[in-house]
């Protein structure tokens, strides 16, 4: 299978055109032996988070990195709203930088255009227990094209007060969820807008990782081709299960998806709902006035009262980032010591200091030592998932096929197997699409 653009439009496709051409034959990239950089400065572009969260850290293995290899180090700092289309017309020119920060989930692309040299992953501390949800978004073709940097995970996040009325500590099991579910939905039969799980039917990183607990899948290569797995058993059984506990404790609104769930459950009508950490913090404030950016926050009914665990039994998508050597850098090398010093043992320690997750599954109980209020996430790392790593994934995920089958079982248009055998039937024809 060649490597070829795959983007959303055609202004997009013709910048990464330019930018990126076909890498199908070119060499990996080392990050091992000395490099003399003197006199060359290294062009590094992070987003925002490190400046704000880290950039200690960061300054941290610059300056490592300056003294191993005599290269001065340029970070710019970049934000989320439009790094995308500033990386796309940046990498359409000739002066592009020469270490890229990107989403785990934005990565694909980029890999599949030609953007990101091959890098050898036994040069980086830690690459053997690399988390698999950041991995997964690096490899294409047996090569690897980018280097785990740091993760968010998603969890539970309940209401502390309504665990304590009905005497549950934070579910350790599976079962254990379900019965905190039940008692908690029991209690508060009386009120007809409660329910103990707040699940929109629309939220697909859910139910997949549903579908991942049993050991289902969403499609799998083979040979040429992709394959739908979400028609068999073991995905079936894993979305049964999804399928099951929405309908019995969850009230949300099944053509809805997770957007806005930690403002809906801040209303306080939920007992649990499974999130992003940073939601936490969303469900506890909001803006006064949400039309304002610079409105104050204040507190919900639910601020004070919530805390997080991790989904027993259920595999993370996680959120994150990793990095990149540009293709088209003149720095190749250089930049990737850059990212072997940025993605150590000595910096991933930094980021557990910061309340960030490293890269390495190997590190996540040092990391819930050393910061217990990462210890919650840290536990649902160590088992994360990533989407298939196809060309056109994003097709699949604009074309919103999961999000439909969920909706069509949810409601009764389609039952399980139905449901599983349509979306297999969609996702065939779009990865395959020629």
């Amino acid at each position: 299978m060649k490597r070829k653009i795959a983007v959303a439009a055609a202004l997009a496709a013709t910048l990464l055109a330019a930018a990126c051409g076909s890498n199908e034959d070119s060499p990996t990239t080392s990050a091992s032996g000395k490099v003399d950089g003197a006199g060359k400065t290294l062009k590094v572009w992070l987003m925002v988070d490190a400046q704000t969260a880290w950039k200690d850290v960061v300054d941290n293995a610059s300056k490592r990195f300056t003294e191993a290899t005599g290269a001065q180090v340029n970070v710019e700092y970049q934000q989320w709203a439009n790094h995308l289309t500033k990386l796309d017309a940046t990498l359409a020119g000739t002066d592009v930088p020469d270490v890229i920060e990107l989403g785990n989930s934005e990565f694909p692309k980029y890999v599949f255009s030609g953007g990101f040299a091959a890098i050898n992953p036994a040069d980086y501390e830690n690459s053997g227990t690399w988390l698999a949800g950041l991995k997964g978004a690096c490899d294409f073709e047996g090569k690897t094209y980018c280097v785990p940097y740091y993760a968010g995970a998603r969890l539970l996040i309940y209401r502390t007060d309504l665990f304590k009325e009905a005497g549950l500590a934070a579910p350790k099991t599976y079962d254990d969820f379900l019965a905190a579910a039940e008692k908690i939905q029991t209690a508060k039969k009386s009120d007809p807008k409660f329910g103990a799980v707040y699940m929109p039917g629309q939220y697909w990183y859910a139910a997949m990782s549903w579908v991942k607990s049993t050991g289902g899948d969403i499609a799998k290569q083979d040979g040429d081709k992709w394959v739908g797995q979400l028609s068999q058993p073991a995905s079936i059984e894993g979305l049964q299960r999804w399928v099951d506990m929405v309908k019995k404790y969850s009230k949300a609104d099944p053509t809805k998806n997770e957007n806005e769930q930690a403002g809906i459950f801040a209303q306080g009508t939920s007992a649990m709902f499974y999130g992003n950490a940073w939601e936490q913090g969303s469900a506890e404030e909001v803006k006064k006035d949400p039309n304002d950016e610079n409105s104050p926050l204040v507190p919900t009914k639910v601020k004070g009262k919530l805390a997080t665990a991790a989904m027993p039994e259920i595999p993370s998508f996680l959120g994150g980032s990793n990095l990149g050597v540009a293709e088209k850098s003149q720095n190749k090398e250089l930049a990737a010591q850059w990212i072997k010093a940025f993605t150590d043992s000595q910096s991933m320690d930094g980021l557990i200091k910061a309340n960030a997750l490293p890269n390495s599954t190997a590190l996540l109980d040092k990391a819930a030592a050393a910061n217990p209020a990462l210890a919650p996430a840290a536990q649902a790392a160590k088992d994360s998932w990533f989407t298939p790593n196809a060309e056109k994934w994003a097709d699949v995920e604009k074309g919103a096929v999961l999000q439909t089958m969920l909706t069509d079982i949810l409601t009764g248009k389609k039952s399980v197997a139905d449901g599983a055998k349509w979306a297999d039937d969609q996702i065939n024809a779009t990865l395959n699409e020629s």
